[in-house]
């Protein structure tokens, strides 16, 4: 079953290049990485408020890498002038 996350063919191309090195299924700290490095903490945020699609097994997040394409697709091309957080607070 493929998800469609309403990216056009040509950004999910250069994201899924970017991300070759990273399993078709994230962790935590793996999403971390592919956002920039934020931290645990923020990563965890991002999850709990449903910014990204997840699913749990166990009490382990597991982050398919198309949702953190389609994530980081939605904030550059959906969010007003914000580039200083990635959570409204």
């Amino acid at each position: 079953m493929q998800i469609d996350y309403g990216i056009p063919s040509d950004t999910l191309k250069a994201y899924s290049l970017m991300f070759q090195d990273y399993p078709d299924v994230v962790n935590v700290v793996q999403m971390c990485e592919m956002l920039g490095g934020i931290s645990t903490k923020t990563g965890y945020k991002l999850l709990q408020a449903n910014k990204i699609n997840h699913f749990k097994i166990g009490r382990a997040y597991k982050i398919p890498k198309a949702a953190i394409i389609a994530y980081l697709h939605s904030i550059m091309t959906h969010q007003p002038n914000s580039h200083c957080d990635a959570l409204v607070h």
